[in-house]
């Protein structure tokens, strides 16, 4: 009896362990309610936008999935060809902070990367009119004549290089921090021991990385994909100044129309919308969050799969 009674007994909790408990649970109630607010208000506004008639709609749009199906499309598009350029050149530099450059160098490479991070997105919008554009304008007339037999590379090629990869570049560039510095982070937690085993077995450097760094660091390179991933859905002033917007689904990369993104179309049309208009651009915003919410799911379900891969247990 007397050993069942002192295996009852729980010890005793400290004021400092309950306050903490409690807030941490609080926080993350916090976070799930104000989700779960702002798809109720997304939801609740958007309602009016899918019965609307076509007279709502500006162009030829018969219906608001008519309308919000080339901004999908847009958004995706840019967003995919901005981590297609970013993720490459992001692990390259994390490989190079972690793993290859000197302990002085890789501490300034590091900083400069994460005060990239900091730039407001409005001046890579400016960067992207002023200075990108124009200079790869000439690129963009050589590679049409080039490849015009191919869709994506069909022109006329555009006079002033503000075409949809003109801004999958400005995106790339500014997803670029996040990627690389979540990377980095990532490699320079690898074990240890899984370098010093493949070194002594005979492996160069490279092969090192390949065999045990890389595989290590995958869920986290995907985990950090998918951030810059939705940053770039989600950019709206860099595009909206950047791009030549049109209603329109076009594959092409390099002529004068493109296909615009739910986020700069909500800015640059919900200063003067009214009415129903206001609904429209809210349910956009809605198919947006969906978009959003649907690749952090398939993120979770890739990194999950992946885990026992990893290296990591």
């Amino acid at each position: 009896m007397t050993t069942n009674a002192a295996t009852n007994v729980k010890a005793r909790q400290r004021p400092g362990d309950r306050i903490f408990s409690s807030a941490t649970v609080i926080a993350g109630s916090l976070i799930l309610a104000m989700l779960a607010a702002v798809a109720l208000f997304l939801l609740v506004e958007s309602l009016p936008a899918f019965v609307a008639a076509p007279d709502d709609f500006s162009g030829d749009v018969t219906n608001f999935w008519s309308y919000v199906g080339p901004l999908v499309f847009g958004t995706i598009y840019s967003a995919i060809l901005a981590l297609l350029m970013a993720v490459p050149v992001a692990i390259g530099i994390a490989l190079f902070i972690s793993h290859f450059a000197p302990r002085k160098l890789a501490q300034g490479l590091g900083y400069l990367v994460d005060l990239l991070a900091a730039v407001p997105s409005v001046v890579f919008g400016l960067w992207g009119i002023g200075v990108l554009a124009p200079m790869v304008q000439p690129f963009y007339t050589t590679l049409v004549e080039w490849f015009g037999w191919f869709t994506p590379f069909q022109g006329p090629a555009s006079g002033t290089g503000r075409t949809i990869f003109t801004v999958a570049i400005v995106l790339a560039v500014m997803i670029l921090p996040i990627i690389t510095a979540i990377c980095r982070e990532i490699f320079l937690q690898t074990p240890l021991l899984h370098e010093e085993a493949a070194l002594a077995l005979g492996a160069t450097r490279w092969e090192m990385i390949r065999m045990a760094v890389l595989p290590f660091g995958l869920p986290g390179i995907i985990s950090a994909s998918m951030l810059g991933l939705g940053r770039a859905l989600g950019e709206t002033m860099a595009v909206a100044m950047v791009l030549s917007p049109s209603s329109e689904v076009i594959f092409q990369l390099f002529t004068a129309q493109n296909s615009n993104t739910i986020a700069s179309n909500i800015a640059l049309n919900f200063p003067e919308a009214h009415g129903v208009g206001v609904n429209i651009l809210l349910a956009t915003g809605l198919v947006l969050f969906v978009v959003t919410l649907l690749v952090n799911m398939l993120a979770r379900v890739i990194i999950n799969s992946r885990k026992a891969f990893s290296g990591a247990n």
